[in-house]
């Protein structure tokens, strides 16, 4: 799936997580803020790449700025910024790509 613009997903609150989606250019450039970045950074990391990787997102800009995130979070707030970035706003496919 193409990133077409810009969009956000989750909040500053604590156990959330906020995710920002751009459109890239070449890959996957993603920077993560996190007060557990040392016991949890790794993964983080692959939570948000694996999520990435089953939406077929190739080229992207992504920022998580984490506040304690469990995965499902994660991968909630992800997937919601990246339907956004495509206003895809019907007959959201939840949990469909996502396992």
């Amino acid at each position: 799936m193409e990133i077409k613009k810009a969009a956000m997903a989750g909040t500053l609150e604590s156990s959330d997580a906020q995710v920002t989606v751009e459109p890239g250019q070449g890959g996957i450039e993603l920077s993560i803020e996190s007060s557990v970045i040392h016991q949890f950074g790794r993964q983080i990391k692959a939570t948000v790449l694996e999520t990435l990787d089953r939406l077929d997102v190739k080229d992207a800009k992504v920022t998580v700025v984490d506040k304690g995130a469990l995965d499902c979070t994660l991968k909630a707030r992800v997937e919601c910024a990246v339907y956004r970035s495509n206003d895809i706003v019907e007959n959201l496919p939840w949990g469909g790509a996502i396992r």
